[in-house]
């Protein structure tokens, strides 16, 4: 089959192509390189197999049409994308080129060339807003629903934060109307966090990735100091990259669930705060953190677990890899990459 991956020299996206890749699926990665890290993984998957490759970007609709019509996909998987809501509130105009107008360049370019192409979209958690509405206990290193929640699922209202959270959200239902009016085979991924190797995290994006660093820079020098955003109680599910790479695969070769949005994460056996993960990082590094708070981030959710059931019987997928030996994992890619 042919794979066509938007931002597939980013995290997730390098990560699915190098699956692909040694499975021997052809392969086309369109990339601008804009973002950290993406020239050391291009450098990986060219050391790890041979794959096309399109420097352009999904801004300019002439390169993404031809691109489709020369590659003939099976499978677009659109992962480029501007991820950070700091970066989104300094320049929103570019957070919406990016991720809406983007994204309908991949749309019209599917519809004009071969309606059967199926796309699966990573959207954000950050479509739902900032929860206000969910009722947390605070205990003494997280919050937790008070009524019993063990997730969030894709019939909670959708209410977009941030100029992040409005262009995530409105490629979002591009991609479900594309597929109500235009019959396209679409396919919505919602995401919590995701994290793992090859991801080059930064203050503003991956934050299990960033934390570790922290705690790996702490054994070097045991007065290092950082920074942290709220009180750290905050809760987010950990969904290990290689089953975001399941789940991705999966979808893709499934044939159904078209049209369609699934929340994906760790769930809640796999959810974690900060001040938990902090936790985890001294017992695992025999260290002692120092950090000090920030205001919160604007629009922060103090609580997110995905309700990853539709998903589930959908693709036949649940997550493999356990939050601990998924952070085990992290601290070594850190520590060899």
């Amino acid at each position: 089959m042919n794979y066509l991956i938007t931002g597939g020299y980013g995290f997730v996206g390098s990560n699915i192509a190098s699956r692909l890749i040694a499975s021997g699926q052809n392969v086309l990665v369109f990339d601008n390189l804009s973002r950290t890290g993406s020239s050391q993984n291009a450098k990986w998957l060219n050391d790890l197999g041979n794959h096309h490759f399109c420097h352009s970007d999904i801004r300019n609709y002439n390169d993404v049409y031809n691109a489709v019509a020369k590659f003939s996909p099976d499978v677009i998987f659109h992962l480029a994308g501007q991820v950070a809501m700091t970066s989104s509130v300094l320049n929103p105009r570019n957070d919406f080129e990016v991720n809406v107008l983007g994204s309908v360049n991949i749309l019209e370019s599917i519809r004009n060339i071969n309606s059967n192409i199926v796309v699966i979209y990573s959207s954000s958690n950050k479509v739902y807003g900032d929860l206000q509405n969910l009722k947390l206990v605070e205990s003494e290193l997280r919050y937790t629903p008070s009524n019993g929640l063990t997730g969030v699922a894709e019939s909670f209202p959708l209410d977009f934060h941030t100029p992040y959270g409005c262009s995530k959200g409105s490629a979002d239902q591009y991609m479900l109307d594309y597929s109500r009016c235009y019959n396209l085979k679409t396919i919505v991924f919602r995401h919590s966090t995701i994290y793992g190797g090859r991801q080059f995290a930064t203050y503003d994006q991956g934050w299990v990735g960033w934390f570790c660093e922290q705690a790996l820079m702490t054994t070097k020098d045991p007065n290092h100091k950082f920074t942290i955003s709220g009180n750290g109680k905050q809760v987010r599910d950990l969904l290990y990259v290689d089953d975001a790479v399941d789940c991705y695969i999966l979808a893709a070769l499934s044939k159904n669930g078209w049209g369609n949005a699934y929340n994906i994460g760790g769930g809640l056996m796999n959810s974690s705060s900060l001040l938990e993960l902090f936790k985890y990082l001294e017992n695992k590094l025999n260290l002692k953190l120092s950090w000090s708070e920030l205001p919160w981030r604007h629009d922060d959710q103090r609580y997110f677990v995905a309700d990853i059931t539709k998903a589930s019987q959908t693709f036949g997928w649940k997550p493999k890899v356990s939050k601990n030996n998924g952070v085990d994992k992290m601290l070594n890619w850190l520590l060899y990459r």
